[in-house]
């Protein structure tokens, strides 16, 4: 369902919002703003400033070139408030089209976090408030064994689950940051091929955990050569590519999705 009439009000747009493509199919463009709906208004509190700084500040490097980094701005409505009945706004970037390349959007994500590590150095208290299945099941795959069997058990994320957990250890994954846990199909490429990076959800995680969620959900949602899975079987990169499985498995709770990836991961 489009954007009703009170929300194109108070973000100032035109009453004839175009469904976008892409994505889960719920985002519409209106006027210069893209609108999305299922926004948190108390994380997009904390994280939008964030973002908005962080857009400005790239766009106006004085060393900037074309093809470097970029993140949707976001865009507040007229009362100054980031959210309106669940639906949030950024710029919309004419021209520009889905990143199809792994390394292009794993290149994305490094550069971003960069950024995040250099600017956050603790973790934002709109995090730890987070109830909304994502975060219940990304406590559980960094959380005790007991309580991540227990929470599939029943479940068709259990196999899974249970497979993982068996060669789960407490190996260091590095240092805790903010990170954009869904970056796979999150980054565009504008009209100069520069990446921006959209839709940004937040955890208080180690770098290499969002880029093995991101392998794995290029691989298994966007048709990534599943050999991209294959330096993510050993050491601290496989430890962080179970708890990328886990953690999926946890929140789709689709039967069989996952299980050819995890037989790659855990064949050594």
């Amino acid at each position: 369902m489009p954007p009703p009439p009170e929300v194109l009000d108070l973000f100032a747009v035109p009453d004839a919002p175009e469904p976008l493509p892409g994505g889960q199919g719920t985002s519409f463009r209106a006027g210069d703003l893209v609108l999305a709906p299922g926004r948190d208004p108390q994380v997009a509190a904390w994280l939008n400033p964030l973002l908005a700084r962080l857009a400005v500040q790239l766009d106006e490097e004085p060393r900037r070139r074309r093809r470097d980094l970029r993140v949707a701005l976001p865009v507040p409505a007229r009362d100054g408030s980031w959210v309106v009945d669940g639906w949030g706004a950024t710029r919309h970037e004419p021209g520009a089209t889905p990143c199809e390349d792994l390394e292009v959007t794993l290149a994305a994500g490094r550069v971003l976090h960069a950024r995040f590590a250099a600017s956050i150095r603790s973790r934002p208290p709109g995090l730890a408030g987070r109830t909304d299945r994502w975060a219940h099941a990304e406590r559980l795959v960094f959380g005790p064994a007991h309580a991540l069997l227990a929470a599939a058990a029943g479940t068709p994320a259990a196999a899974v689950v249970r497979t993982a957990e068996r060669l789960l250890d407490d190996r260091d994954l590095g240092p805790d940051q903010l990170v954009h846990a869904d970056l796979a199909g999150n980054v565009l490429l504008d009209a100069h091929g520069a990446p921006v990076v959209i839709d940004v959800a937040p955890a208080w995680r180690p770098l290499r955990w969002a880029e093995a969620v991101c392998v794995l959900d290029s691989v298994v949602w966007h048709d990534a050569d599943r050999d991209a899975l294959l330096p993510w079987t050993t050491g601290a990169r496989q430890q962080a590519m179970l708890r990328a499985i886990a953690w999926r498995a946890l929140v789709d709770q689709v039967d069989g999705f996952y299980d050819e990836a995890l037989s790659v991961v855990a064949s050594t």
